[in-house]
């Protein structure tokens, strides 16, 4: 079971980083030279796209704090059918319960990071 989960928090670990990626080239992707072409010199950045670093770095940072929140809620998951299927056990009620206050926590210091981050670059902009 231990081998399971290591293996899903690596899968989630890596579609956080491939997202994390796809975030920050996201703006350059999407702007087609026929797009830029058609506005003439002065409309060369296409309506939409994100050419304020702080915007970036606010998008890369929304996705981070996302998915992040979604691997806490699934070890929640996880956490609650290890607890279920426990039979009894004490051990492993007990990991199982950690497993659910500790992602909680992961949950309630991302959404303060969340805050917290949104508030100082809206203040700094």
């Amino acid at each position: 079971m231990k081998e399971v989960i290591k293996k899903i928090g690596l899968g989630i670990a890596s579609v956080a980083m491939v997202a994390c990626g796809m975030t920050a080239i996201a703006p350059s992707v999407y702007a087609s030279p026929v797009t830029e072409a058609q506005g003439g010199v002065s409309d060369i950045t296409p309506a939409g796209t994100n050419t304020d670093l702080m915007d970036i770095i606010k998008t890369i940072l929304n996705t981070v704090f996302v998915v992040v929140g979604i691997v806490a809620v699934v070890m929640i998951i996880l956490g609650g059918i290890n607890y279920a299927t426990s039979q009894g056990d004490p051990g492993k009620a007990s990991k199982a319960k950690n497993t659910i206050m500790y992602a909680i926590i992961g949950l309630v210091v991302t959404l303060l990071a969340f805050a917290v981050v949104n508030f100082v670059l809206s203040a700094l902009a």
